[in-house]
């Protein structure tokens, strides 16, 4: 009984953390809408990809070892924060124009979108927290009194909310009925994004924990 307490606590914490407005769900939400279903599921399976990568270096115990190292953390905030904040620059110059390149974007085919799927993973991956939320997760499942069957349980659970919730966000966005609400919102939009963007970025490089 206490075994599906803990995995019910993990998933639904795990769930929050993932649902919750940030800048990878917005990033996710705008790409959708802006360059359609096809990039915001690239830009989605870099963030899954990302967070799946954190997940297994947690199982394997990398990550505690790291979390012990202060200046480990200081380098990926400081390298996630900056490049949050270039994510702001970016959204703030395309809401100062009054045109429209996302057209222009879609037509990259590949390239655009492996940047999309870069950027998911750089998102993520420049991330500490998410260093800290897997091993806060991993220090449930590695207890000595766990199950053998609890560590790939909370992965492949962890994985598949991972999957349903930045790829439904891809998909529930990218929709006809998204895409023209986007060119009534564009430049209201991107301003948003700018602001979510560089609100987490200073966040993440003025953070102590």
């Amino acid at each position: 009984m206490a075994f599906s307490h803990e995995l019910i606590l993990i998933y639904t914490t795990y769930f929050v953390a993932t649902a919750s407005p940030g800048p990878s769900n917005m990033a996710i939400m705008g790409t959708a809408m802006k360059q359609g279903r096809g990039a915001a599921l690239a830009l989605a399976s870099g963030v899954i990809c990302g967070s799946m990568m954190w997940a297994l270096l947690a199982a394997c115990g990398v990550l505690t070892v790291l979390a012990t190292f202060a200046q480990l953390l200081i380098a990926l905030k400081i390298g996630g924060g900056v490049y949050l904040l270039w994510l702001a620059w970016k959204a703030g110059k395309s809401a100062m124009r009054a045109e429209d390149a996302g057209a222009v974007q879609c037509q990259n085919g590949t390239t655009s979108f492996f940047r999309q799927f870069r950027q998911g993973i750089l998102m993520h991956v420049g991330n500490p927290k998410a260093i800290l939320t897997w091993v806060a997760i991993m220090s449930v499942a590695l207890k000595p009194e766990a199950a053998t069957s609890t560590l790939p349980l909370i992965i492949i659970g962890c994985a598949a909310l991972c999957v349903g919730v930045f790829g439904g966000y891809a998909v529930l966005f990218s929709t006809p009925i998204m895409a023209a609400f986007y060119r009534r919102i564009r430049r209201g939009l991107d301003a948003l994004l700018a602001c979510c963007f560089a609100v987490a970025g200073v966040k993440l490089l003025l953070s102590r924990s």
